[in-house]
């Protein structure tokens, strides 16, 4: 079948190792296997997870005789996978040994991970690096998640529908605790505001999601950047705040999180402004995504309490058939087509073997 049409044809279940069992690996788990993907492997170093089978990390009502394990060169060696979900890290200088080890087994990746989602100019040597190894293992690398449709996609259909555009302005919250303990870290969440201000603020290489998003927008819309510049502002809250993920109290006045804004000049002329606000939540704060495209005419969308977590996992498994279908090397979503809902199991929407497969 192609991506398209009706199931027509019997394809191999597409075979994936969930690389990271915690809080996002487990609803991919549970969306993998609903999806109609053979779970082949499952790693873990948490000594909680290690040795549980992966049906029951995801909650679900069968056993998939897929114990999680913490020897990945072992699980790879012996999985035969067509893909990797690997929901570990936030930035590629920390999922990037994880991305090597997939592409060195010839193994076809796609990560949560935000700073892969656009990372050719902000870990230029890195990318460059996977790219090389990708293309000559003959498998393919990409990042996706929730910045895929919501801060990328669904502006650009929106901009389809736009005779001009003078600037792109967007904000999208979410809570920090959702995502584990790497997201919280970057996002400054527990610091005082000092500590914020040293670690976080001042480094020059923790580039906001937004940063990323932003380009990945422009190269879709063809647009040449002028220049890039972010602020990276820590939210505190005025009453103390208990982090299930951080495993401790956040005291008042001490950083929750923080709000990063990145604006984004052209030379075609249109401007983005874009903030994303992470941060551990108070009683009663929801996630929040909204954006207006500023020109003629006018237009804004607003999405009340997006489930963030979930709407990522459910992006990166509806990517995995384009992911198996595009070209061997480090590949951005932007090139490929926007992410499709699949009623079928997911082989039915590869229209080629699996790159990694058809090399061998």
């Amino acid at each position: 079948m192609n991506g398209y049409g009706l199931p027509g044809r019997g394809m191999p279940k597409i075979r994936v190792i969930q690389y990271g069992c915690g809080k996002m690996g487990k609803i991919l788990l549970r969306y993998l296997y609903e999806k109609g993907a053979q779970i082949v492997g499952a790693i873990d170093t948490n000594p909680d997870l290690v040795g549980r089978d992966a049906g029951e990390i995801a909650g679900l009502d069968v056993r998939l005789n897929v114990p999680v394990r913490d020897d990945a060169e072992a699980v790879f060696d012996e999985a035969d996978a067509d893909v990797a979900v690997i929901a570990i890290a936030s930035l590629m200088e920390d999922i990037y040994p994880y991305m090597e080890r997939a592409a060195r087994y010839g193994v076809n990746a796609i990560t949560t991970c935000e700073e892969a989602f656009y990372p050719w100019t902000t870990s230029p040597a890195l990318t460059n690096r996977l790219d090389r190894l990708a293309r000559d293992m003959g498998c393919t690398l990409t990042g996706s998640g929730y910045q895929d449709v919501f801060w990328g996609n669904l502006i650009t259909v929106l901009a389809g529908a736009t005779h001009h555009i003078d600037r792109i302005e967007g904000m999208s919250s979410y809570n920090v605790e959702d995502y584990g303990l790497a997201l919280a870290q970057v996002h400054g969440a527990g610091l005082t505001l000092d500590e914020f201000d040293q670690q976080i603020a001042k480094s020059e290489s923790l580039p906001s999601y937004m940063w990323n998003s932003n380009e990945w927008l422009c190269s879709q819309m063809g647009w040449t950047i002028k220049s890039m510049r972010q602020e990276l502002i820590p939210l505190a809250h005025e009453q103390e705040l208990y982090s299930e993920t951080l495993g401790r109290t956040i005291p008042a006045g001490y950083a929750v999180g923080m709000s990063a804004i990145v604006t984004t000049e052209t030379y075609q002329g249109p401007v983005i402004r874009s903030n994303s606000v992470g941060k551990v939540y108070a009683p009663g704060e929801v996630d929040r995504n909204e954006w207006t495209i500023y020109g003629v005419p006018d237009t804004t969308v607003k999405i009340e309490g997006p489930a963030t977590a979930e709407l990522t996992c459910a992006t990166i498994v509806n990517r995995l058939p384009q992911l198996l279908d595009s070209p061997p090397g480090y590949y951005t979503t932007e090139k490929m087509a926007p992410a499709a809902y699949r009623s079928y199991p997911l082989e039915f929407y590869v229209s080629e073997m699996p790159v990694s497969m058809a090399a061998l």
